[in-house]
């Protein structure tokens, strides 16, 4: 008998596997390193060109005298700072910018939270709502120049405020709203107070409705009165809108200048001087350019002290 000589199967032989190379890390080039500073770069002049240099200047000229007028202008220190300061019409624009921001910041937070929620209600139709819009957005549609020149006919000694009250038997006879210094600083801030609430009445309208349905039916199902649910629903959603708004109002406020220079120039007797209108005199009417530097500094540091806050704010959201 012949044995089949059965040749062994031999298994195929595993390869070795591929041993992957590394990736190695790319160096960056210096060129690439500069690629983000070059896409910065135009927006970085800007800043420079726009902010950083005059701000400079004006710091240096308020340190000096007869700047601008003079070729050579004399170092003086601090003397325009203590001139500035012991200023009587200076700080008569700080009282009443003091009284005119803060006024008009908390005038501007009740009205445009009272306005925007009744425009968020449920209990008006959809076209009574698009007709309160209009009528509130309404002063925000104009510039300051036709705010002012309207206002200023409006309450005009024969103007039509005094018309109507007069016909009310509230006043015998017209009252010089501008005119009056014990008037005319509430009257300014009344008309400032009338064209900037639809500023905080869209931002707070925009953030009612973005606070969810589920809590106020949650808080209605714990037998929340109305007044609970806006004490614990509603104000504690919009803190952070009305903080950030209060703040950005109380630096743009502080700032208003065409409003009060083209309504009553500072006047009458320094009752509605603000720091801006001071400035403004200082360098235009006086030509006194260093002390109209030192004021404008002033005035930088108090706002950027309402910046911090409005920074550390957004920080801590």
């Amino acid at each position: 008998m012949t044995s089949a000589q059965v040749e062994p199967v031999n298994a195929p032989e595993s390869a070795a596997p591929a041993e992957r190379a590394a990736p190695g890390r790319t160096r960056s080039s210096p060129a690439r390193r500069l690629v983000p500073y070059a896409y910065l770069s135009p927006t970085i002049l800007l800043i420079v060109v726009l902010m950083v240099i005059p701000i400079v200047m004006v710091i240096s000229y308020s340190f000096r005298d007869n700047v601008i007028v003079q070729e050579n202008p004399v170092f003086v220190g601090f003397a325009n700072y203590t001139k500035v300061l012991t200023d009587l019409d200076f700080l008569a624009a700080l009282k009443n910018t003091a009284v005119f921001i803060s006024v008009s910041t908390a005038a501007h937070l009740v009205l445009g939270l009272a306005f925007a929620m009744m425009l968020n209600t449920q209990l008006l139709s959809g076209v009574t709502k698009a007709i309160f819009r209009i009528v509130y957005i309404l002063p925000w549609l104009f510039t300051i120049a036709v705010i002012a020149v309207i206002w200023r006919l409006l309450l005009d000694p024969a103007g039509v405020v005094n018309y109507v009250l007069h016909s009310l038997g509230l006043i015998e006879e017209g009252v010089n709203w501008l005119g009056d210094p014990g008037k005319a600083l509430w009257a300014v801030t009344f008309v400032n107070i009338w064209s900037g609430y639809p500023f905080f009445m869209i931002s707070l309208l925009a953030g009612l409705q973005g606070i969810s349905a589920d809590l106020y039916e949650a808080a209605a199902v714990d037998g929340a009165s109305p007044w609970r649910r806006f004490l614990n629903v509603t104000l504690p959603q919009l803190r952070p809108v009305i903080v950030s708004m209060a703040v950005l109002d109380l630096i743009w406020t502080s700032q208003q200048f065409a409003l009060i220079w083209m309504m009553t120039g500072g006047g009458p007797l320094n009752t509605t001087e603000m720091l801006s209108t001071y400035t403004y005199k200082q360098a235009f009417s006086e030509y006194e350019f260093a002390t109209a530097s030192a004021a404008a500094v002033i005035v930088l540091l108090l706002t950027m002290v309402l910046a911090f806050f409005y920074v550390r704010q957004q920080r801590e959201r």
